[in-house]
């Protein structure tokens, strides 16, 4: 029997229980993957609490991980047995042994990746490639804040924007993660619980703002964040780890410099697989030629997944978390 974690109830780590399931041989268009290392992520926290509803109860969270297929379904073409793979896709399943999935949702590892970095890249890395080169595309000499610089998506997406030419503002909370989001692109990186990050941003860039926002706090600041931007700027609200964003009156939007606003998702970019293998590609790329470093910073067994969305939940975590199995 395979081991997994399953939650029977919505709440907090505890509800996360180590169990057998049983795993059925793929289907029609599917894989079975047997894991070897397993993302770790804020949204496998949304799904846990209930604020993301799952297929249903009991489930077993997780949206991204690495392994190697051991059987395909009938139709399949994607991939084949033996073949590295991994994956950023819904619905959740990801903290087991092993799973079945949907094979156009799995992409192949270079050899030159690590398991343990596939699984801590690819929804994170795959967020940054949405965010930084199709909802706002970063242009050379553009300025842009990136809030929870020093995290997961954070620590990526500062390497990239200053790959592609911008000057990276970014918040942190404590001095640590202020040399680490510093060592990985980030300019200016701010300490938001000692300084004003709307002043030191409009101080920053000679009280013109931003071009744009990538916000993955949400509640904390959203509204501040859109202070932050220049006319016409963008904030791109992807993440919520503060809370969910209070509604807004889209004049607001207008009279703060006609500003765009989006909530954009991965698996909305990600839906036709030709996109996928695109910005998979990209993203390969740039770490293989070493513009982006992908670091697993924590490890935890599966077993012990509690332990690890405590520390996350805490921001205790920096850059990528791995469970293995």
């Amino acid at each position: 029997m395979t081991q997994a974690i399953r939650v029977h109830e919505h709440g907090g780590p505890e509800t996360l229980h180590w169990t057998g399931v049983d795993v059925p041989a793929p289907g029609p268009g599917e894989a079975l993957v047997r894991h070897t290392a397993i993302g770790v992520n804020f949204i496998d926290v949304y799904f846990r609490t209930g604020l993301y509803t799952p297929p249903g109860l009991p489930f077993t969270p997780g949206m991204e991980a690495a392994g190697v297929v051991e059987a395909v379904g009938e139709g399949v073409q994607e991939v084949s047995p033996g073949d590295r793979v991994a994956y950023a896709a819904g619905p959740p399943g990801a903290y087991s042994e092993a799973r079945v999935i949907a094979a156009d949702r799995l992409v192949s590892v270079p050899e030159s990746i690590s398991d343990e970095q596939a699984a801590g890249m690819m929804l994170k890395g795959l967020t940054a490639q949405y965010l930084l080169r199709r909802t706002y595309r970063v242009q050379p000499g553009d300025t842009v804040l990136i809030h929870a610089a020093a995290g997961g998506v954070g620590l990526i997406a500062c390497q990239w924007a200053s790959h592609l030419g911008a000057t990276v503002i970014g918040t942190v909370g404590s001095t640590e993660k202020a040399r680490l989001a510093q060592a990985h692109g980030c300019a200016h990186p701010i300490r938001y619980n000692e300084e004003d990050f709307v002043e030191r941003v409009r101080e920053l860039t000679g009280g013109k703002g931003v071009a744009a926002v990538y916000d993955s706090v949400g509640r904390d600041t959203f509204l501040r964040s859109l202070d932050c931007l220049r006319p016409l700027g963008t904030l791109a609200s992807f993440g919520q780890s503060s809370g969910s964003v209070a509604p807004l009156d889209p004049a607001m939007l207008a009279q703060k410099g006609s500003l765009f606003l989006t909530r954009p998702t991965l698996f909305t970019y990600m839906a036709q697989r030709e996109d996928l293998l695109a910005s998979a590609r990209e993203l390969f790329d740039v770490v293989e030629r070493g513009a982006v470093r992908i670091e697993v910073r924590q490890r935890f067994p599966l077993a012990e997944a509690a332990e690890a969305h405590r520390a996350l939940e805490a921001r205790r975590t920096t850059g990528s978390t791995v469970l293995t199995p």
